[in-house]
């Protein structure tokens, strides 16, 4: 009988991880998508050409999948020599690899470079963090030249661990209009996986 006692509340408890880690993707997720939405909407702040803004009413997603937010451990590299990213355009873009996040998907371990922007001035992207990334489903269902995530300083946890939620991977500017200098995402952060989450390619 105590047997029983404890498997049932070993359930109960995985069962309450499972829904907190679904609220907590779903919550984070539909909020990313609502104000993307905004942002698309609004002539002030959408990247979109005039011919796409006058049709646009929606940007089109993945389904969400709870299992592509993974907690990922995370190793700082301090001791990163800064470096000028690729873009779309001639210019070069001045970034730092703060650290590395490893994770894994479907039993893979994978790894990814985060990094930290050494130009950017404005005090609102001061504890900003930049994660391009590139995987197979681009150029089929989402934008051939891979796709960002945003992140913070404040999202690394005093244990070393930081959430990657994929369902917020969005398409760079130049993605919808030609006009914008864009990041590629380097080599060593190519995932050899398809990442079903996110933003869908435009058109």
């Amino acid at each position: 009988m105590k047997n029983i006692v404890v498997l049932l509340t070993l359930l109960v408890s995985l069962l309450n991880c499972a829904q907190k880690k679904e609220n907590i993707t779903l919550k984070e997720t539909k909020e990313f998508q609502y104000e993307m939405n905004m942002e698309y909407a609004d002539i002030k702040t959408s990247p979109l050409t005039k011919e796409d803004f006058i049709k646009f009413s929606s940007l089109h997603f993945f389904e969400i999948n709870e299992d592509l937010r993974v907690i990922a451990s995370f190793k700082r590299t301090p001791e990163e020599i800064p470096f000028e990213m690729l873009t779309t355009t001639s210019r070069l873009a001045k970034y730092v690899t703060y650290g590395v996040a490893t994770f894994k998907i479907n039993n893979k371990e994978y790894s990814l470079n985060i990094y930290q922007s050494t130009t950017n001035t404005d005090p609102e992207y001061k504890n900003h963090l930049f994660l391009p990334f590139t995987d197979l489903t681009n150029n089929n269902e989402s934008y051939a030249g891979g796709r960002f995530m945003d992140l913070s300083l404040n999202d690394i946890t005093k244990d070393h661990k930081i959430a990657l939620n994929f369902n917020k991977a969005y398409n760079p500017y130049c993605a919808y209009n030609h006009k914008y200098s864009c990041p590629i995402p380097p080599k060593e952060n190519n995932l050899d996986v398809a990442i079903n989450a996110g933003v869908l390619k435009f058109h």
